[in-house]
């Protein structure tokens, strides 16, 4: 359990980074750190990360697909995680 929880803080902390670094690119016009990177880093946990840096920097927020293609993400792990909870996968 323990590592679990370190995994998800590591993951959060990184995607956190990392989508604060691309509003830093955007900012100076240079090469961006491409969507999906986000959105896998996303997918294998870090969520919550990807939505801290979301909020503080208002990095994407503007974006409509991101949000769609975030949202998307989200909802899949918030049904992925009732179905191991209610043990029918």
């Amino acid at each position: 359990m323990e590592i679990l929880l370190l995994y998800f803080l590591f993951i959060n902390i990184i995607v956190f980074i990392l989508a604060g670094y691309d509003k830093y690119l955007a900012r100076k016009n240079k090469r961006r750190i491409p969507e999906n990177i986000l959105f896998f880093l996303e997918a294998v946990g870090g969520t919550i990360g990807l939505l801290l840096a979301m909020l503080l920097f208002r990095h994407k927020t503007s974006k409509t697909s991101f949000i769609v293609k975030f949202s998307g993400i989200f909802l899949i792990q918030i049904v992925l995680v009732y179905l191991k909870l209610t043990n029918k996968i």
